[in-house]
C-alpha cells in the first residue's frame, strides 16, 4: 500500500475544495477581487493547523523559509501578518459551509461516514492570554497592565474543567468521529440555542435517523418537534418529570 504524502494531501483539499466551490453552498464575494485566492488560504489554514503553527507571525515567517510550499498554496508573495489575521477571520462562514459539505459529499464514499445516527457536544475552550474576569467584564474594565487580553470571549462552566474563559465548539459528528456540523460560539452561549439554530441544516441537510445529545439539550418541546420530522433525539436522563408534555417520551431516553 503507498502512503500518501503530504502533496498528495495538499491536492486533495485542493480537488475538495473545487468541488465546494462548484455547490451553491459556496459564497459569491463581492467587491474587489482578492489578491490571495480563498482556496490558497482555506488549504494553506489547515496545513498550519495540521503543523501547530497558529500566530500569524510564525505562520508569515513559515511561508517566508518554505518558497517551494507558496507554489504548492498557490501564493505569488508571501501576504503581510495582518492580512493573514484579517483573511483568517473572514473564512469562519466559508469553512462552515465547507465542513457541513464534506459531511454530506462523503457519505457515499465509504459506509464509515454515514449520517444515520449522529451526535451533538460543546466543548470549551480558553482564549488565548489573560482571563478578564467577570466582575472587570460586566464593567467593561480592563485592569491595567492586562495585556494582550481577547475581550470577546465569556465565561462558562465544564464538568471536565470548571470555569473557562473563551469560547464553545459546537460539534455535531457520527459514530466514527467524521464532522457533519460545526458551530463556535462564545463559551456562555447555550447548547440550547445552538442546536436549535442548528436543527434545519442538520435535518434537512443529513437525514439522521438519531441524534446522542447530553442532558442540556434534553427539552420536551424539542424531543417532540424532532420526532414529527422522524428523528429521534437522544438523552442519557434516566426519566422524564410528571408535566403533560412530557407524557409519552421515556422510550427516547437511553440508560446512563
Amino acid at each position: 500500500m503507498v502512503t500518501p504524502t503530504f502533496a498528495d494531501y495538499v491536492d486533495l483539499l485542493f480537488t475538495l475544495f473545487e468541488r465546494f466551490w462548484q455547490h451553491d453552498c459556496a459564497r459569491p464575494h463581492r467587491g474587489h477581487p482578492f489578491v490571495y485566492e480563498q482556496k490558497a488560504l482555506m488549504v494553506f489554514f489547515v496545513v498550519m493547523q495540521q503543523r501547530r503553527t497558529f500566530r500569524f507571525k510564525a505562520q508569515r515567517r513559515w511561508l517566508l523559509h518554505h518558497p517551494e510550499m507558496r507554489k504548492v498554496f498557490g501564493l505569488d508573495d508571501v501576504p503581510a501578518r495582518t492580512t493573514l489575521s484579517r483573511r483568517s477571520k473572514a473564512l469562519y462562514e466559508i469553512l462552515q459551509d465547507f465542513i457541513a459539505f464534506l459531511g454530506h459529499y462523503a457519505e457515499d464514499l465509504d459506509p464509515r461516514f454515514t449520517s444515520q445516527d449522529l451526535s451533538t457536544d460543546k466543548s470549551l475552550f480558553k482564549a488565548h492570554g489573560p482571563v478578564w474576569h467577570q466582575s472587570d467584564r460586566t464593567a467593561g474594565r480592563i485592569p491595567e497592565k492586562l495585556r494582550h487580553l481577547d475581550t470577546d470571549g465569556s465565561w462558562s462552566k465544564s464538568g471536565y474543567h470548571g470555569w473557562v474563559y473563551g469560547y464553545g465548539l459546537h460539534l455535531v459528528d457520527n459514530r466514527v468521529g467524521f464532522p457533519k456540523l460545526v458551530q463556535v460560539e462564545t463559551a456562555s452561549v447555550s447548547e440550547k440555542i445552538v442546536i436549535d439554530q442548528q436543527a434545519e441544516p442538520l435535518i434537512h441537510t443529513f437525514h439522521p435517523a438519531t441524534v446522542t445529545t447530553d442532558n442540556s439539550y434534553a427539552q420536551a418541546m424539542r424531543i417532540r418537534q424532532w420526532a414529527t420530522r422522524g428523528v429521534v433525539l437522544l438523552s442519557p436522563r434516566r426519566e422524564m418529570d410528571h408535566r403533560p408534555l412530557c407524557q409519552g417520551l421515556s422510550s427516547l431516553y437511553r440508560p446512563a
